[in-house]
């Protein structure tokens, strides 16, 4: 830090001298009086001084004349009163003249030593000559006074003595200049530090006082606002930002989060929050995003993502439906992707448990962050642990140089799904809870823990109730994993989504085998409503996808659909060929046992065939030809 002291006489440079040596400090030293010491203050501003020393008319004009800190060499009373050695008693008129700085208290040492004093403050170095030419026709006839007003009495012929300042007023001075650098420079590291924060941050930064002047103006703010610093510092904000909106954030106090704007034909997103110092709103900051590069950050994450199969690929409007029931479930799992609670999907087999879960994630605030899925079931313990919570470096033979990281590690930040949840043995169930607990994991062989910010969302196609009661699953972990539960009905509760479902998949396989199948017949659509789909959805996509391989016409006809039947024999309880019936046969046991138990109601029969009433009555004519 570059410190000079400006001496208004050659004494007090001496007196600079002696004291720079005394304290051994590096400061530089100049000789100037009042317009002269101006002169050579401006000059080391020009150097790059830090810190201006300097004392009475010289201090004050260097002060309004210079940016960098002044410091004030003070003079004191006893200083004053030294200029009074043998005056007491004295009859004559005596002038004390000086700026305000140098003089003040005179009066009372007039008081204290029954003299005849005329108190002269001279504010401009012009105006003392006049000054003390005005107390010479009142009869002074001694001046005691500072740099300027000796200088002015000798001029005028009168007698005087220059109030001067010692060597503890000078050391005091100097002390106080270094104390001063030291906080200065501390002050100049933080705001550089800031400085390269705000400008190397990947938003805009605009802050303003109360007055809506901009005082922070980064490079970011520059790029998104074509006008460069020296165009917006100082200025009003509206200058710089047409349409701002800063003002209400100073009049209201209230923030204002993640608004769009559009900005010289770039549109982008703004956060704008009040500066409160005590109780008082004193400014605003606001931070602008290019929604154009955030859209490309998100599009360069997914790509990672996708590179390591860690990406949800199905949203809500992938769920196809019709039925109120599953409109209900939808519903609700929409308003569960808003919260951040572990969610429990119970559902049988083929109804869609993944799909929920991945629509959950890409509903969430954790849509940009990995989701990370795997089946409890696919693997045997030992290998679903290590899958889970990964390993240490040497945690086995063969383990690789610098372990590997669990599913948990790669979901941070994310989702984990946790597929057939109710098939995990029951001594990772007790890991998996303390992980649920704690937000934190432990690899194998290792001995740290590593925090994880994950939400978890389970599912399964068993009875956990069941299970607990049976001992074969962990109530503590059960109670964790059932904040948020979501029920999705198996398809022959809903059979009126066949009527979306199957065109849907119609198109989506027709297309593979190179055809172009319309749809399906009614009678074969009837036919379809007759089944139970134990295999759900997933069933019916495989139905519907041979039927398409089958089909040679346009339409997909119940000769399609039935060698599908045919084939379930396969996965169906082996029957001695005594017990196999008709296809018909079967049909009119069963509408007729249907109807036998609704009390012979045809409406309550065909609601529980899963068909219409006017099908149930087309098939009762069919069966008595």
């Amino acid at each position: 830090m570059k410190i000079v002291l400006i001496a208004p006489y050659r004494d007090l440079l001496e007196t600079a001298i002696t004291v720079k040596k005394d304290l051994n400090v590096d400061i530089e030293l100049e000789l100037g009086d009042l317009s002269e010491g101006v002169k050579v203050a401006r000059e080391w501003e020009k150097k790059g001084v830090d810190i201006i020393i300097s004392r009475g008319g010289t201090y004050q004009l260097i002060k309004e004349s210079v940016s960098v800190p002044v410091v004030e060499i003070k003079v004191s009373a006893f200083d004053i009163l030294r200029q009074f050695n043998g005056l007491i008693g004295c009859k004559e008129i005596i002038g004390v003249a000086g700026y305000k700085n140098v003089i003040y208290g005179c009066e009372v040492i007039g008081e204290i030593l029954d003299l005849n004093l005329i108190k002269v403050v001279i504010e401009k170095e012009e105006e003392g000559l006049r000054q003390v030419a005005a107390a010479k026709e009142k009869g002074v006839s001694l001046i005691i006074g500072d740099t300027i007003g000796a200088y002015s009495a000798k001029r005028l012929g009168l007698k005087s003595r220059l109030i001067t300042s010692g060597k503890e007023a000078v050391a005091a001075a100097v002390s106080e200049s270094f104390r001063l650098a030291q906080a200065l420079k501390a002050e100049k590291e933080k705001a550089e530090q800031i400085r390269t924060i705000v400008d190397f941050v990947h938003d805009g930064i605009i802050a303003i006082d109360k007055e809506g002047r901009v005082s922070i103006y980064n490079r970011m703010a520059e790029k998104i606002f074509k006008r460069p610093p020296a165009e917006a510092v100082g200025r009003k904000v509206e200058t710089v930002v047409p349409n701002t909106r800063l003002y209400e954030v100073i009049e209201t106090g209230k923030p204002q989060i993640g608004e769009l704007q559009e900005v010289l034909g770039t549109m982008i997103t703004t956060n704008r929050v009040p500066i409160v110092v005590g109780n008082e709103v004193v400014g605003a900051v606001a931070t602008f995003q290019d929604v154009t590069m955030l859209q490309k950050v998100e599009q360069k994450i997914r790509r990672q993502l996708a590179d390591r199969g860690l990406v949800a690929m199905y949203t809500f409007d992938d769920i196809i439906y019709s039925s109120e029931k599953m409109k209900d479930v939808v519903n609700q799992a929409k308003k569960y992707a808003l919260l951040d609670s572990t969610v429990l999907i119970f559902g049988e087999t083929g109804t869609g448990k993944e799909l929920f879960a991945q629509s959950i994630h890409n509903a969430s605030r954790r849509k940009n962050g990995p989701f990370v899925a795997i089946n409890c079931a696919a693997l045997p313990e030992n290998l679903l642990e290590s899958e889970l919570f990964g390993y240490a470096e040497g945690a086995f033979t063969g383990a690789p140089k610098g372990g590997k990281a669990g599913l948990f590690e790669l979901a941070h930040g994310g989702t984990i799904f946790l597929d057939e949840i109710g098939e995990m043995p029951p001594g990772l169930q007790s890991k998996l809870l303390r992980v649920i607990q704690e937000r934190r994991v432990m690899r194998i062989g290792d001995d740290r823990l590593i925090p994880v910010d994950v939400r978890i969302i389970c599912a399964t196609n068993r009875e956990l109730v069941e299970m607990i009661k049976q001992g074969k699953f962990r109530v503590d972990l059960f109670y964790r994993i059932n904040v948020l539960q979501i029920n999705i009905p198996p398809l022959r509760e809903r059979k009126e989504d066949l009527d979306v479902l199957v065109p849907h998949f119609i198109k989506k396989y027709s297309l593979g085998c190179g055809k172009y199948i319309n749809g399906l017949t009614s009678r074969a659509m009837d036919f379809l409503k007759t089944f139970n789909f134990p295999g759900n959805v997933r069933e019916l996509e495989s139905i519907i996808e041979r039927a398409c391989a089958l089909c040679e016409g346009t339409l997909i006809d119940v000769g399609d659909i039935r060698f599908y039947q045919r084939e379930e024999s396969d996965v169906m309880p082996k029957m001695e060929s005594h017990d196999i019936k008709p296809l018909e046969e079967i049909e009119r046991e069963y509408i007729a046992k249907a109807i036998r138990l609704a009390g012979g109601n045809l409406s309550e029969a065909a609601r529980k065939l899963g068909v219409n009433r006017t099908t149930l009555w087309r098939k009762l004519k069919e069966n008595k030809k």
